[in-house]
Parts: C-alpha cells; structure tokens; sequence
C-alpha cells in the first residue's frame, strides 16, 4: 500500500510552501553533480559542496544541477532560494508523493515526474520522484536515491554528440524527460514477456501459483498506469499553455515525447485486458478441469447404477428367486453385470461423451 499512497501526516497544519520530506527515512549524504556547457566547452563536476553551485552568469551557457537525496530539507531550501524557486515549488520537491505535474511560476516551471525502473530482487517496479524545475539557463533535478537513467545524457554531455550541448535549457530539460519516457518502454518490455510466459504456462497446465502470478501483474500494471497516465497531461500542458519556453526547433521533440507516452498508455491499457483474458482464461481452465473430473465421475457413477441393481437384486434373501439355486448362476450374474457395463461404455463413446 506504501507504494500507492504516501503518508503526509507530518505535513497536517503546516504553512503552504513549509518543505516536508514525506519518503522513506534516509541517512546518507546528498550528492551533487553539476554540467555548465555551450556548444564549445563543458566544465562538470561529479561531487561538489552546495556553495559551488550558483546560477550560470553567462547568459549563453546551460547549466545542469542534479541533486541525489531530497531528505535533507535545509539543502533542498537553500538551493531553491539561490535559484528563486517558489516556495510550494520547493515544498513538492520534498514532498515525494507528488502526481506526475507541471507548475508555471512566471520566471521558472517545476516539472514533477516519476522514474520506474523494474527491481529483479523484488520482482517489481522501483519507482521515485524527480522534480525537473527550469529556467532560463538552467536545469535542475531533484532524485530522492542515487542511480538514475540519465546517464545517456551525461554520455552526450561529455562526447558532445548530437545537439544538447548547442541548444538551451529547453532541450535538456526534453532530454531528461525523455530518457524517464523511453525506460518506461524497458518496464513494459519485462512485463510483456512475463504475460507472454505466463499465457504460455496457464494454457499447457494451470495451478494455483498462476493465479498468485495474474495479481501481481494486475498490480504492477496498475501502478504504472497510476504514474504514467497524468504525464499526457503534463505534456500536453507544456506545449498549450507554454508553462515553460519552449523555442520552436524544440517544440517537435516534445510532441514526439507526448506520441511515445500516449504509445505508452495503450500498451499499459492492452496488457491489462491480456491480463484480464488471463484470468478468465485460468477459471475457464478451472472449471473445464472439473467438468472433466466430474464426467468422469458421473459417466462411472452411470455404470455402477445398473450392476448395483443386479447385484442388490440377486443379494436378495429369497428361497425361490430364479436361477438362486443354478449351478452357473453366480457366473450368469457377473456376465450379465459385464455386458451390461461394456454396452454403456461403448454407448457413451458413440456418444462422444467420453
């Protein structure tokens, strides 16, 4: 239940824009990275202290902040103050039970997002908060853990290839966005092949572990629809109500990001009817199992009824019953109760009950 709803308790009474960290408790230190860049040169810095991080002077320079760790409130704070964040800006980046959200402050925008990545040791979907909060020349994100799935984008950062080293803000801000869209694409690709077996296995011999099996995938899939589904929304909000500055050769690749998470959508939607078909497809098999038993048991119950008749017949304690006293009358008796039971059977087979 932890993972779909997220104690605020501690929040209750509190000021508006007060940060409260909401997450699971954490000791570790914050981390954080730094990557100021033009199209020319990049100065980054993979561990540095909060009093080397300031706001870009050069106008025509990018930086990129990304902090690991929001339980530490006072360093969130401090670092939203030195880049002018609105304080309920702020409060939601340490609020980490945020829906999927975009925040329009005038001179800067808050983008709320969740990144799922799929934990083999537990066999489910990880999922954390990031807050991507924009300005004019820089970007900031928010993680509540180290690891992430930018590193594709640090990649890029570092070579220099393709174009985010020579566009602005707005380009890495899509690049960041699409790289938590894109490994949505990974986490349906596991769920897919495990519906994909389990369809396979359910039709050959289903039990009970199947079932076990088909609600854990309902719940999975429900709660990546929970974090995927208002990121349409998202989306599409930035591109009509303009929450950020978008320039115009930037504006498609958001629009090809908005095409990849309604792609997203529909599949979540598909797998959870296939799942669905799943589970019909296990009381179908249940109940045709039985169907089975039970005929089987009927078509011997069927038999047995007329050979107990004779038997309960010549069971009788009757002096003058015919052929009670024949000398083949026991072997009579256990023919005609074989020949009895033979013709039925061979009556169901005609019959293709059996």
């Amino acid at each position: 239940m932890a993972r779909f709803f997220h104690k605020s308790s501690e929040k209750a009474g509190q000021l508006p824009g007060t940060p409260v960290y909401v997450g699971r408790s954490k000791s570790e230190a914050v981390a954080i990275e730094t990557y100021e860049f033009d199209g020319e040169a990049l100065d980054c810095a993979e561990a540095v202290s909060l009093d080397d991080v300031q706001a870009p002077q050069d106008s025509d320079k990018t930086l990129w902040v990304n902090v690991d760790g929001v339980h530490d409130v006072d360093l969130v704070q401090e670092m939203g103050t030195r880049f002018g964040l609105h304080p309920l800006a702020i409060e939601d980046i340490a609020h980490t039970g945020q829906r999927p959200k975009v925040e329009d402050y005038g001179s800067h925008a808050l983008l709320v997002l969740r990144m799922l990545r799929w934990n083999e040791s537990d066999d489910q979907i990880d999922d954390e908060q990031v807050s991507l909060a924009i300005g004019s020349s820089w970007v900031l994100s928010f993680q509540e853990r180290k690891g992430d799935v930018f590193d594709p984008i640090r990649d890029r950062l570092k070579t220099n290839r393709g174009r985010i080293r020579k566009m602005g803000a707005d380009y890495l801000l899509y690049a960041l966005v699409d790289a938590i869209v894109d490994h949505y694409f990974v986490i349906l690709e596991t769920l897919g092949d495990r519906i994909e077996v389990l369809g396979e296995h359910m039709a050959e011999d289903p039990n009970k572990k199947d079932l076990t099996s088909i609600r854990h995938l309902k719940r999975e899939l429900l709660f990546m629809r929970k974090s995927v589904w208002p990121l349409r929304e998202v989306l599409s909000s930035l591109q009509r109500d303009g929450a950020v500055s978008i320039h115009e050769e930037t504006a498609p690749y958001f629009r090809d990001v908005y095409d990849h998470t309604i792609q997203i959508i529909d599949t979540v939607e598909t797998f959870r009817d296939m799942v669905s078909g799943l589970m019909d497809l296990y009381l179908s098999s249940i109940s045709n199992r039985m169907n089975e038993v039970m005929k089987v048991l009927t078509i011997i119950a069927t038999i047995f009824i007329p050979l107990s008749f004779v038997a309960g017949l010549y069971g009788m304690n009757f002096d003058w019953m015919p052929e009670l006293h024949w000398r083949y009358g026991y072997f009579w008796a256990l023919g005609l109760m074989t020949s009895i039971g033979g013709g039925m059977l061979v009556y169901f087979r005609r019959r293709h009950w059996f």
